[in-house]
């Protein structure tokens, strides 16, 4: 018994599993200062809370990764590319920007106006964004799948601890020294994920026969219009492979209403936790806790229910299949808002009140992430990685995004209890289209349109129980 354990452990020491974890990190420290830790710094400044939840909007740039998720699969960097190779001279490129972004924030003065804010929060996201559909590329075409699950631990693991840094650390060190000393901080962090990108390999993407002949079919399709210009007919080309390639290959492999169901799903799976996410340190200020107490309550009851939601979302993957750990990601989620709830209707701000809350909103993040990770990774194609990887993860950012743009404006109009009851309302279509999903998710993800018509996956388990 002892044996099997440590064998399943090993897996940890594979190098790209271990380097997945820095690389985790390196995508983390960015979200939350441009997001629920800037929130903190406008909000003690005065700034007004309708104001907050609009900037939130920045985060659209994660929703349309899919937009410019093309042009990281097939374009080739000038000098990078020779250096480093495909994903890896994006990863460095993007980076390097968000780097610059942050070190741009430390200088800004937000109480002079929200506009310069605003445009280095913007140009932080989008070089975040880009690192993540290049690293998400990377990750998948790097191990092979029953590595993945591994990968995905120390990756949310390695995030996981980014998201204390760039919210606790960063307050804290805020409240002892200033938040443009934080932000420059924040910054030199990101050495840890250029580092990394140095030092790890290049992948070389699988392709199969079947999505061969397909982008083959599509591409000769166009070439038989002979009357279009050389130009447009070789960007046509580039267009077709790049772009409609990965979607017909979807839609082709899953057909057209499990896939559409597959995407409103992902959609709508975290809106929950988009939704009440740039609210919840206004909050905290509204209710008078102080920068310290928020610091160390997200640092002990954030990190330590964090690292063990990651590690036990493994473990629900492994035992129990996607579709029973979905489930307990998204009804997590509906709990920890209505602890928000609860917690909004007190008049003493407790410490234990904010570390229960806090920690089961971790437990809650943690549990959806692995889940909706794993999930997304088993939709993919090795060919088409980057691209359809962007397009599960702009679909599942986007309805929650705009929603978050109006939570200020919520908040102002039904107060904070009712908000947050609101918000955990929000989970209910989610939970309808995982009913409907159900017994068609295997335990390693859904299978092709072939069997799903078949009826085969009714006698492939969600997981044991």
């Amino acid at each position: 018994m002892l044996a099997r354990w440590w064998r399943s452990l090993a897996v940890y020491r594979q190098p790209s599993v271990v380097a997945m974890l820095f690389l985790g990190f390196s995508s983390g420290l960015p979200f939350l200062l441009v997001y629920s830790t800037l929130s903190v710094w406008l909000r003690q400044l005065g700034i007004e809370r309708s104001t907050i939840g609009m900037l939130s909007w920045v985060g659209f740039a994660y929703s349309f990764e899919f937009v410019f998720s093309p042009l990281v699969d097939r374009l080739e960097l000038p000098v990078l590319h020779r250096l480093l190779g495909r994903r890896r001279s994006w990863m460095l490129l993007a980076q390097i920007g968000v780097a610059l972004g942050l070190l741009r924030l430390a200088t800004v003065s937000p109480a002079a106006g929200v506009g310069s804010v605003a445009l280095a929060t913007l140009f932080v996201a989008c070089c975040s964004a880009t690192q993540d559909v290049a690293m998400n590329g990377w990750r998948i075409e790097s191990v092979p799948a029953e590595l993945q699950g591994a990968m995905v631990a120390t990756y949310s693991t390695g995030y996981r601890i980014a998201m204390i840094a760039g919210s606790a650390g960063a307050i804290g060190l805020a409240a002892g020294f200033g938040w443009h000393l934080s932000y420059g901080a924040m910054a030199a962090l990101m050495a840890v994920g250029i580092v990394t990108t140095l030092l790890v390999a290049e992948p070389e993407a699988s392709v199969t026969r079947a999505e061969l002949q397909r982008e083959t079919r599509v591409i000769d399709w166009l070439e038989r219009r002979a009357h279009w210009p050389a130009t447009l007919k070789k960007a046509g080309e580039w267009f077709i492979g790049a772009v409609i390639c990965p979607l017909t290959e979807f839609f082709g492999r899953y057909g057209t209403r499990f896939a559409l169901v597959c995407l409103a799903f992902i959609g709508l799976y975290q809106v929950t936790e988009f939704t009440m996410g740039s609210m919840t340190n206004p909050f905290y200020i509204d209710h008078h806790y102080t920068l310290e107490q928020i610091a160390v309550v997200v640092k002990f009851s954030g990190f330590t229910v964090g690292i063990a939601g990651v590690f036990l979302a493994g473990m629900l993957v492994a035992r129990f299949g996607l579709a029973r750990s979905l489930a307990a990601g998204i009804f997590l989620a509906i709990l920890s808002n209505l602890s928000y709830a609860l917690l909004a209707t007190t008049h003493t701000a407790t410490l234990l009140g904010l570390g229960f809350t806090n920690g089961l909103d971790n437990l809650a993040l943690s549990v959806q992430g692995v889940a909706l990770i794993a999930f997304l990774s088993s939709l993919t194609s090795a060919k088409y990685t980057a691209t359809q990887y962007a397009l599960f993860a702009s679909f599942y950012a986007l309805p929650g995004k705009i929603l978050e743009g109006t939570s200020g404006f919520m908040v102002q109009r039904i107060g904070y209890p009712h908000f947050f009851l609101y918000t955990a309302s929000l989970s209910i279509p989610g939970v309808l289209l995982l009913g409907w999903l159900w017994h068609r998710i295997p335990r390693g993800g859904p299978a092709p349109a072939a069997a799903l018509a078949a009826g085969q996956t009714e006698r492939i388990d969600a997981g044991p129980g």
